[in-house]
C-alpha cells in the first residue's frame, strides 16, 4: 500500500495576519519553525521512504526542519506549488472580500488548473513510489484540493480550513486514493 502523509507548512507572518500569500514566496515565522519542530518529533519514529516538498520557501523551511531526524532524500515537486491567487496575494480577508466579492481574483490559477496539476503530481509520486511511505510537504489549498479529489468532495477548502502544521493522510488501496484522515493538529499541543 502506498500512503502518502500531507503536511502543511507552518506558519508565516503572512499567515499570522490572515494574507493570502498564494506563489509568493514568504518563509516561517518562528512559530512556524516550532511547528515543523513539533512535526519532526511526531514523525520521526515512523518509517518513511522519501521526503517531496513544493519549491516554495516556507514549504521547503519546514520539510528541511522535519529531515532533519529522518535524514531521507529531499526531493522538489513543482506540482505541489501553492495555488496563485492573483491580485488578491498579500491581502487579508476583509481587503479580498471589498475588492472581490464574487471571489474572482484577478490573475488567479484557476481552481481545474491547481486540481489537475496535484492529481498529475499524486501520480507522479505514485508511479515512482509504489509501496512506499511518502512525506508530501505543501500548501493549504494543494492539500484542499488534493483530500477533495480523493474524498468526492467531502474535504474541500469551502469545508475544512487547514491549521498550519496540520497532518492528513492519503492510501492507494483496492486501485484507489482514500482519505485516512485529515487535518490533524493533537501533535501541535
Amino acid at each position: 500500500m502506498t500512503t502518502i502523509c500531507l503536511v502543511r507548512h507552518g506558519e508565516t507572518d503572512w499567515n499570522a495576519a490572515g494574507r493570502i500569500q498564494g506563489s509568493t514566496d514568504i518563509p516561517l515565522n518562528q512559530t512556524g519553525i516550532e511547528q515543523a519542530r513539533k512535526c519532526r518529533e511526531f514523525l520521526k519514529n515512523a518509517s518513511w521512504d522519501v521526503l517531496i516538498t513544493s519549491p516554495l520557501l516556507r514549504a521547503k523551511e519546514t520539510a528541511t526542519i522535519v529531515n532533519e531526524a529522518l535524514q531521507l532524500p529531499l526531493v522538489e515537486m513543482a506540482a505541489f506549488k501553492e495555488r496563485s491567487f492573483g491580485d488578491a496575494e498579500g491581502m487579508t480577508a476583509e481587503e479580498r472580500k471589498s475588492a472581490y466579492p464574487d471571489k474572482n481574483y484577478p490573475n488567479q490559477e484557476p481552481y481545474d488548473s491547481l486540481r489537475n496539476r496535484v492529481v498529475r503530481g499524486i501520480e507522479d509520486i505514485y508511479a515512482q513510489h509504489v509501496d512506499k511511505s511518502v512525506l508530501l510537504v505543501a500548501h493549504g489549498a494543494v492539500i484542499s484540493a488534493i483530500l477533495s479529489q480523493y474524498s468526492n468532495g467531502e474535504y474541500d477548502f469551502e469545508k475544512t480550513r487547514l491549521i498550519n502544521a496540520c497532518i492528513s493522510n492519503i492510501h492507494f488501496r483496492d486501485g484507489a486514493w482514500l482519505v485516512h484522515d485529515y487535518n490533524q493538529i493533537d501533535h501541535l499541543s
